[in-house]
């Protein structure tokens, strides 16, 4: 896992982040997987750390397979 960045980098993105957790805290978030997304190693690290990161922040995310690239292989 990648460092985020400088501790003042990291205090401004918890800053600028505030009002959406506050926004959707206990609130179920439907998130399109799909596309490169799906195929990218490192696009698969990163979004699994943002749904876990909602999920600690008390976010309940759900994910629905977006399946288009799959869908058009057949």
């Amino acid at each position: 896992m990648q460092n985020v960045g400088k501790p003042m980098e990291q205090a401004t993105l918890l800053i600028e982040s505030l009002p959406y957790i506050r926004r959707f805290y206990n609130k179920t978030i439907v998130i399109k997987y799909g596309g490169h997304a799906m195929v990218d190693e490192e696009l698969k690290d990163l979004f699994a750390r943002d749904v876990l990161m909602m999920k600690y922040i008390g976010i309940n995310p759900v994910v629905v397979h977006g399946g288009a690239p799959r869908s058009q292989a057949s």
